[in-house]
């Protein structure tokens, strides 16, 4: 005996129709979401394994400054506030934690106003230790501060996908949270003047030009990265990849933390 098969009616062939659509459409964008985290992660890693391969000689910090700027910095006698300006703003724009910390503290911030805030605790944070730092003399393990200041990136991911608030049922202030990161990224800058044998004559009028140095090359750094969030906020991807880039931004800063642990068991 032949069964004939039952056709639907038209309603339920294109209920089915659509939902098969949007099951494949699901199915795409997680795997293209997915992809790019990968990417993302492993141009990260790449990037930080450059710096990895120089721990053989002896440290590696996510605060560069070797060669002509280190012999510099050695061997002036006297206030230069000039150099030391532009030396403050070369730190900020190559200083890849410090940029992708104010990214994840700017990421959702769409007021001007917001922004100005958040960045001027972070400011103020980042001012006080450096100059405290440097001028009284204080600092701690460069590794440690290192890895903390990875780790602080982490933390900004993950308050950006709501981790506190859907695993540990907590909502972190993020103002305090901005300040006191700030004061540890300016410390990690502090521990690292001082391995330098920086001259007495002059100490104030110099750390205070690099601090402002510091600023001028966050305000640059900002400028083009609030343009482009704002560009990117206007197109649909905004919504649905800002999860996959506050996950390799966490990734991100897991590997900037990992680095300086490294360091840390195999030189101290």
């Amino acid at each position: 005996m032949r069964f004939k098969q039952k056709r639907l009616p038209p309603e339920a062939q294109t209920l089915r129709g659509s939902s098969n659509h949007f099951l494949t459409d699901a199915k795409c964008h997680m795997s293209y979401t997915v992809t790019r985290v990968k990417s993302t992660t492993l141009i990260l890693f790449c990037l930080l394994c450059a710096n990895l391969a120089g721990l053989g000689d002896s440290q590696v910090f996510a605060h560069p400054m070797e060669g002509a700027n280190a012999g510099f910095v050695q061997s002036v006698d006297g206030p230069a506030p000039g150099p030391f300006l532009y030396l403050g703003a070369k730190h900020m724009v190559t200083g890849y934690d410090h940029l992708l910390f104010l990214i994840g503290v700017i990421f959702f911030l769409y007021r001007l106003r917001d922004v100005v805030l958040y960045v001027s605790l972070f400011t103020l944070g980042h001012s006080l230790t450096l100059l405290m730092g440097v001028l009284s003399g204080v600092s701690v393990n460069p590794y440690i501060i290192d890895a903390i200041i990875g780790l602080s990136v982490v933390y900004k991911g993950f308050e950006n996908i709501h981790g506190f608030e859907r695993l540990f049922r907590v909502k972190p202030n993020t103002r305090v949270a901005v300040l006191v990161f700030g004061l540890f990224h300016g410390l990690g800058l502090a521990t690292k003047l001082q391995e330098f044998m920086v001259s007495e004559n002059g100490l104030v009028a110099n750390i205070v030009s690099f601090n402002v140095g510091v600023e001028i090359g966050q305000i640059l750094a900002l400028v083009g990265t609030v343009m482009l969030l704002g560009y990117w906020r206007s197109r649909p991807s905004f919504a649905s990849y800002s999860f996959a880039t506050n996950t390799a931004l966490m990734i991100g800063g897991f590997l900037l933390a990992g680095i300086q642990i490294v360091g840390f068991v195999l030189f101290t």
